[in-house]
């Protein structure tokens, strides 16, 4: 599917029917990573319509020329909800970069119901460990030089699985992401209104890190919580930047408690014992 925003053609997949729910991937891939990592969560919760727009510069949402910083992706974020979402009250997950806009997106928007953060990254980067693998039980017969690099240096845990996901989930996306169009996005990084710069967010908050995430780390994770006090925060161990593919069980079991909190949250609003 696609929706015209500005001008710009924002290409998105969508499953569903029901509550929005806005789901952003990281960098270098498209909404192929992240929607195998939910999708198997909403299998089993009805009632929610995800959608998973791929971010300019990758998928098949181009790197525009009008778009020259983040601030304008955001931009283009809030024009894409208002085409596709309208005013209804929706639920955002971010991965990584997408961790990173969404939170913008959560502290501009007034229907932005529940925020979830996997592996975020933010305006700088912080204390990360030195990648480290922890378990390399598989030789990626197959690929070529690159994405085996690619690979090895995204997942500390290698294994079968894990190999499985990156070939169906991660390595298609490389070919279709546009290097120069997002370097020259990403050479103005820093968003215009930061999002702790905001006041505090009042509705229900997941932030996952991974104890081994060599990207994005997981210190900074925990120093969000003032920003969100109605935050669930966890540290996995066994998992790195890849913790969507790492510890897939264990995501989707806290994606699916944020899930009934969110609901929790919006029946207690619609009641009127809550304001929004």
């Amino acid at each position: 599917m696609e929706a015209v925003v500005s001008g710009v053609p924002v290409h998105f997949v969508e499953h569903g029917s029901g509550t929005p729910v806005l789901a952003l991937h990281g960098a270098g891939v498209d909404h192929r990573e992240i929607a195998g990592g939910l999708e198997p969560v909403f299998g089993s919760i009805p009632g929610f319509r995800r959608l998973y727009p791929d971010l300019p510069g990758m998928g098949r949402t181009p790197a525009h020329a009008s778009l020259n910083s983040n601030d304008d992706v955001l931009d283009l974020l809030l024009g894409f909800i208002d085409s596709t979402i309208g005013d209804e009250p929706f639920l955002l997950i971010g991965q990584s970069y997408g961790g990173y806009l969404a939170r913008a997106v959560a502290h501009m928007h007034p229907q932005a119901a529940g925020l979830a953060l996997v592996c975020p990254v933010g305006a700088h980067a912080g204390s990360v460990p030195k990648h480290e693998v922890l378990v390399s039980s598989v030789s990626p017969a197959g690929l070529d030089a690159e994405s085996e690099a690619s690979f090895r240096s995204y997942f500390v845990v290698q294994t079968d699985e894990t190999l499985h996901r990156f070939q169906q989930l991660v390595a298609p996306a490389a070919a279709l992401v546009d290097e120069q169009g997002l370097a020259r996005i990403f050479s103005r990084w820093e968003l215009r209104d930061r999002p702790e710069s905001a006041a505090r967010y009042p509705h229900p908050v997941l932030v996952l890190a991974g104890r081994q995430d060599a990207t994005a780390g997981y210190a900074d994770g925990w120093a969000l919580a003032r920003d969100y006090p109605r935050g669930t925060f966890a540290v996995l161990d066994r998992a790195g930047h890849a913790l969507l593919h790492e510890q897939a069980a264990l995501v989707q079991a806290f994606l699916a408690e944020w899930i009934e909190r969110v609901r929790e949250d919006q029946a207690l609003v619609r009641a009127g014992s809550r304001f929004p």
